[in-house]
């Protein structure tokens, strides 16, 4: 029960990370659509390329510091998993929690089916997320999650010793 509470507490970060970056509108946040898009955003003058870098990095440092330091934390000091193998599957579990949130909410329902990220002068260029585009997220997942789970638990386990 508490890896999924720890697994809902990674989809509200995620959640938190969009409402925030969408304040201004979609247009600003445009580092999470295809290059087409931003390329569009830029060119019709809604943001600058060095604004996009910089959503860029705010958002990366917001999504991935959780993964890569609180996600562990509660793993090992509130979950109190010891060694390797106890700290890679209830982080793995944690980030698939986030990851189908991410995958099933956010992309399916919010991005495809809402107002919220639609940007003007962009029409031609929907679906924002194409098919092989969340085949590739998908699979980039199912493979990236498992193994940075392995490294942090690697990591921690070397220095439990």
């Amino acid at each position: 029960m508490l890896i999924i509470i720890e697994g809902i507490v990674v989809c509200f970060i995620l959640l938190l990370v969009c409402v925030v970056g969408l304040k201004d509108g979609p247009e600003k946040f445009a580092v999470f659509y295809e290059d087409d898009v931003k390329a569009r955003v830029v060119e019709l003058g809604y943001t600058t390329e060095k604004e996009l870098k910089r959503a860029f990095t705010v958002s990366g440092i917001a999504l991935f510091a959780p993964k890569i330091i609180l996600v562990p934390l509660m793993v090992y000091y509130i979950n109190g998993a010891s060694g390797f193998w106890s700290g890679f599957w209830q982080m793995t579990s944690i980030f698939m929690i986030g990851n189908l949130f991410d995958r099933l909410f956010i992309d399916e329902f919010w991005v495809e089916h809402t107002k919220a990220w639609f940007i003007p002068g962009t029409e031609d260029l929907m679906p924002y997320i194409p098919v092989k585009v969340k085949i590739k997220k998908w699979i980039g997942n199912l493979i990236m999650f498992p193994l940075l789970s392995a490294l942090i638990a690697g990591v921690v386990t070397l220095f439990m010793k």
